[in-house]
């Protein structure tokens, strides 16, 4: 792809973009002038999000939508390619969730946490498909997680999601390879990220919820979305180097990290440093409804602003990374076995 195709506006669908990864993502979309169409539920957190759209340079078509219906779904996309134009890339970014042990996350949370997480990818994925398959051409990014490859305690409900994901994507990417298809679908797998989602997520921890370090700003994941839909050849990515070394120590020890992580998880997730919040959080009904977010949650002062992982990969260095992470990953192994 040429520099100047890179800078064509393009029409671009961000899901889940009043806060967090997508706020940032159609933020930087439109800084390149793209046309926007920003899909969420909560309608404070989504004007707001138009708002840095177009002050960035870009073109905004706010649409408040839930994911975890296909109906809505559809009716945004076929919306955005009568106002803005047809799709050239979709990103599905929208998630919610509830935090605590397995037995104590209810039913229906859990079910609404499956619907939202991931049938809502699989939702922005057909509509995406429904109009690129037939013109032959356009991407879809698929934001994921370490966590895609190696779940944790109090997060059940999120990590069964993105890993569902994660094999729903491989399958559909297969079916297009089949097909001979122009239309390109790649992940982008993220690290602990500082997003309100910590503040609003359904909780039942006793204390407030906080992201595993260490923690990027939203922004770091913009840019490698960002670069996935300019590079969509490129299966997947995996953005800081604590991703690489999750889903490399899962492949060399998964049992060793099982005991690690049923060690230490639990308090590596919660903090006393701020008021646990009360209430149920987005699972049912948008936080973001009257009050807007923004992009960063409320870890600012422990979030990285980049990754040198990232410009490891971008540089074509993600051979040795990954050789190096195999090597830490093997030599941990071996001192866990020598040191019971």
């Amino acid at each position: 792809m040429s520099r100047r195709e890179l800078s064509t506006p393009r029409t671009v669908v961000v899901t889940g973009a009043s806060a967090g990864i997508g706020r940032a993502t159609a933020t930087m979309f439109a800084a390149r002038g793209a046309r926007v169409a920003l899909l969420a539920r909560g309608g404070a957190g989504l004007d707001a999000a138009a708002a840095e759209v177009r002050a960035a340079g870009g073109e905004a078509l706010p649409i408040r939508t839930d994911m975890a219906e296909p109906e809505q779904v559809e009716a945004a996309a076929g919306r955005v390619e009568e106002e803005l134009g047809p799709i050239d890339v979709w990103v599905n970014n929208a998630f919610t969730a509830a935090f605590g042990r397995f037995l104590d996350i209810p039913p229906e949370e859990f079910l609404q946490a499956t619907r939202a997480t991931y049938l809502g990818f699989v939702h922005g994925t057909r509509a995406a498909l429904r109009r690129m398959a037939p013109r032959d051409r356009g991407t879809i990014v698929q934001v994921g997680s370490a966590l895609a490859y190696r779940g944790i305690p109090l997060q059940s409900a999120y990590c069964g999601a993105k890993h569902a994901m994660a094999g729903f994507t491989e399958a559909v990417r297969c079916e297009l390879l089949h097909d001979r298809s122009a239309v390109r679908i790649t992940m982008v797998e993220m690290p602990a990220v500082n997003t309100p989602q910590f503040t609003w997520l359904r909780s039942h921890l006793p204390q407030h919820a906080q992201p595993v370090p260490p923690i990027y700003q939203p922004e770091v994941a913009a840019r490698a979305v960002v670069r996935a839909a300019d590079h969509p050849r490129r299966r997947e990515y995996r953005v800081g180097g604590s991703t690489v070394l999750t889903v490399l120590a899962n492949a060399v020890a998964p049992g060793l990290l099982d005991r690690y992580l049923a060690r230490t998880a639990f308090g590596s997730q919660q903090t006393d440093a701020h008021v646990r919040p009360e209430g149920h959080g987005n699972l049912f009904a948008p936080a973001d409804e009257s009050r807007d977010y923004g992009a960063h949650g409320v870890f600012d002062d422990r979030a990285h602003a980049s990754s040198p992982q990232q410009w490891a990969s971008r540089h074509h260095l993600g051979k040795a990374v990954m050789a190096a992470g195999i090597t830490a990953a093997g030599c941990a192994a071996m001192r866990r076995n020598r040191h019971p």
